[in-house]
Parts: structure tokens; C-alpha cells; sequence
């Protein structure tokens, strides 16, 4: 035990020594490590250390640019067609949601920023943030003077000889209705010329931006007079080949359609559609078009 001992025991003089000793290793550890480096780097180990430090920047860069691009995208929207969905990612609250639906229920639009914040009472911030995305139709964007409306549009009622054709009918003669712009004109005939022609005025509602005033308007000046022949399916002996073509039906729709038909002896009116399973009953009038019932 006094041999360990003899070796951890030093006299002042000695614990001074060693003192001195380690803060000369500690300073010769920090002269090596920062001093040197600084004052006798090379001109290679400069030009790496530039390159290291715009390759961190490019890093941070590259990771922004993956963060922004994870956000989902906003795309220009009606905001008259919020839902619950689209209202929550937008950043809606419940009862904002809520108030807008309520809103439209009563059959009333929304036509600008500020009365969109005066249904729903969403916040400033808010509001600042989704407004840029708000697109509202043209006839609400741009409005025709009072003067223009009662010299070129006209709502007074007409009768069946004195309608067009809306299957012959021009871009301008479709501009002379009230909402209808350019680009809806051209919707028109984009459709027209896809489906090969209207059948009855019902088709109108497949068109997007077409509200049902519009429509309206353009039912008051335009009339189907040479609708396209088609060949109507018989919906008490068409097979699911044949209901398939039909639009918004599928094979499925199709199959709880044949069911439904053996359940009842087959169908009375198109009223008996509407117990079918997984029916679109919003398409029923469309779909409607190209049946028949025998």
C-alpha cells in the first residue's frame, strides 16, 4: 500500500510542475488546431473548403426546392362550389363551411371576395391567402353595362318558331345571351361537336361554367330543332353490353339494373330507376335520353 502511495504523493513544488506541464500540452493542442490551420493553410485546402461550403448551399437549396414542391398545388376555383373536403384543406373551419353551404341552399351566389368573407366570416388572413384562387364567371368578373344589356340581350319570351337552333347556332348568336361570354361559347360548340350534337336542352348542364341562370337564358332563345339521331336502348330487354354504352353507366350500374328489372318484370316508368343500386340520380334526365321503355 506506501509503494502506491509514494507514487500520488508530490510536494508543491512538484504539483506546480505538472500544472505547467498540461497547460503547455493544451496550449500546443489549440496552436495545432486553430492556429495553424489559419495561418498556414494551403491553397488547396482553401479552395476545398470553398467548394464544401457551396455544396452545403446547394444542399439547402435542393431540400427547399423538394419541400415547396411536396405542398399540394391550388388551382383556380368557383368558391360558390366549396365542400366540406376542399373547405378543410383550404383552411376552413366547421362553422365557416357550414355558413357558405347554408348560403347556397337558399339558392344564392356568391359573386366577390368581400361577400364570400361576409357568409362564411372567415379571417383576414384567411381570406388573403385563398382569394387569389377564387375565379368567378365572366358575366360576374365582367359585367355589361345597363345600356349594352337593354340593347343587345333581351329576355323577353319567344316562341318555338322564333328561337335558333342551338345545333346550328354561331359562337356570336350564343354571345348574344346574357352571361354567355367567349369561352362559354366555345364550351358550347366544343361540346356540340364532340357529342355529334345536342340532343335536348338538358345536355347543357354537362357543360362546366354554365350556372343554371344561364342556362335559363339560353333555354328563353334557343331551342334543340334538329336534335342528332340516336338509337334508343329498350330498357326492359337490353343486355349489360348494351345499358354499358349508355353514359354514366358502368357494368356494374348495369348488373343492379338487370337485377331491379327480373325483381319487378321489368320497368314501368323511369321513376323505378331511382331504386336501383348506386344509380347517378343526378344524371337520370341525361341518361334518360337514350333509353326507352317497351
Amino acid at each position: 500500500m506506501n509503494f502506491f502511495k509514494s507514487h500520488f504523493v508530490y510536494s508543491k513544488k512538484q504539483r506546480n510542475g505538472i500544472f505547467l506541464f498540461l497547460c503547455l500540452i493544451f496550449g500546443l493542442q489549440c496552436f495545432y488546431w486553430f492556429v495553424i490551420p489559419k495561418f498556414f493553410a494551403t491553397p488547396e485546402s482553401l479552395v476545398n473548403d470553398i467548394e464544401l461550403q457551396q455544396f452545403y448551399k446547394e444542399m439547402d437549396s435542393l431540400k427547399a426546392i423538394a419541400i415547396q414542391n411536396k405542398q399540394p398545388k391550388r388551382y383556380p376555383f368557383n368558391p360558390n362550389y366549396i365542400q366540406d373536403y376542399k373547405g378543410y384543406t383550404l383552411g376552413m373551419t366547421l362553422e365557416e363551411i357550414d355558413r357558405l353551404l347554408a348560403f347556397r341552399a337558399q339558392n344564392k351566389w356568391v359573386n366577390s371576395d368581400k361577400e364570400f368573407q361576409k357568409v362564411t366570416q372567415v379571417s383576414d388572413s384567411l381570406l388573403a391567402e385563398i382569394a387569389p384562387y377564387f375565379k368567378f364567371p365572366e358575366w360576374v368578373t365582367r359585367p355589361k353595362s345597363k345600356t349594352n344589356f337593354k340593347t343587345r340581350y333581351s329576355n323577353a319570351p319567344k316562341t318555338d318558331a322564333q328561337k335558333e337552333d342551338l345545333n346550328t347556332a354561331s359562337a356570336l348568336q350564343l354571345q348574344n345571351v346574357y352571361g354567355v361570354g367567349e369561352k362559354l361559347s366555345e364550351r358550347i360548340i366544343k361540346y356540340r361537336t364532340k357529342q355529334v350534337g345536342f340532343v335536348s336542352l338538358i345536355e347543357l348542364q354537362e357543360i362546366y361554367g354554365l350556372s343554371p341562370e344561364v342556362i335559363e337564358n339560353i333555354k328563353n332563345n334557343f331551342s334543340v330543332k334538329t336534335p342528332k339521331t340516336i338509337n334508343r336502348v329498350n330498357l326492359n330487354t337490353a343486355t349489360s353490353e348494351e345499358l354499358v354504352t349508355i353514359k354514366y353507366i358502368d357494368y356494374e350500374i348495369a348488373f343492379h339494373i338487370i337485377e331491379q328489372r327480373i325483381l319487378r318484370n321489368g320497368f314501368k316508368n323511369y321513376e323505378e330507376l331511382t331504386k336501383v343500386k348506386d344509380f347517378p340520380l343526378k344524371k337520370i334526365e341525361i341518361i334518360k335520353l337514350y333509353l326507352a321503355i317497351n
